[in-house]
């Protein structure tokens, strides 16, 4: 089935966690600035939220489920699959202490340190286990129905917030895989986001501090 499952929108949406991971390290280990002033604000904190909340939610509610189903009888490969959940359930609360740390005032700079280590951990970690583990078995055992089920409900998830997450996804992208990403797109969106979105993505300083996205 390996040949009916694309995964560049998967591995596009991961390398861009990871890239929003590595500006969240610099921001929260920048001696010239209080972090919690840049990520009170910055819309790359917020991008990444977003992003990250769809293409978890999508997974938990499209892709586990029918990897469930196709895996019966197999205990082992199972087992996996509530690993992947735990993993996830683990990464919110993170997030949660985060925000909270941006509004507590009793909260440091260091707290708040400690916390981004905690969440780079945490899905790095998990985005590595997915990419070794659990994605072979998307490949081997997924049919190509299940798979555009979950790319449906993860595009939905993305929708409204599409005219930045797009470009977002897109951002340091190379070549080949933008172009299928933007191949995906229905013509009105894909004039859209070539005309429009990038441009004005383009002019956003993400990881500064400025209005919410």
């Amino acid at each position: 089935m390996s040949d009916a499952i694309d995964l560049t929108v998967m591995y596009a949406m991961h390398d861009a966690l990871r890239r929003e991971l590595a500006h969240l390290d610099r921001v929260t280990t920048a001696a010239d600035r209080d972090p919690r002033q840049v990520l009170a604000t910055a819309p790359g904190w917020m991008l990444f939220k977003k992003a990250l909340r769809a293409h978890h939610t999508a997974e938990d509610d499209a892709l586990w489920p029918s990897l469930r189903q196709n895996l019966a009888g197999r205990p082992k490969d199972l087992v996996l699959l509530e690993v992947m959940e735990a993993e996830h359930a683990v990464i919110a609360p993170v997030i949660q202490a985060i925000d909270g740390a941006l509004t507590d005032s009793d909260a440091d700079s260091l707290r708040l340190g400690h916390l981004a280590d905690a969440l780079t951990r945490g899905l790095a970690g998990h985005l590595e286990h997915e990419e070794e583990a659990a994605l072979p078995l998307v490949r081997q055992v997924l049919t190509a129905e299940q798979w555009a089920h979950f790319s449906r409900v993860q595009a939905r998830r993305i929708d409204q917030d599409a005219p930045l997450l797009l470009p977002w996804l897109l951002d340091g992208a190379d070549e080949p895989t933008a172009q299928r990403l933007l191949a995906r797109l229905p013509a009105s969106a894909y004039a859209a986001c070539t005309a429009r979105w990038i441009p004005a993505y383009a002019l956003l300083d993400r990881w500064s501090p400025g209005i919410t996205a």
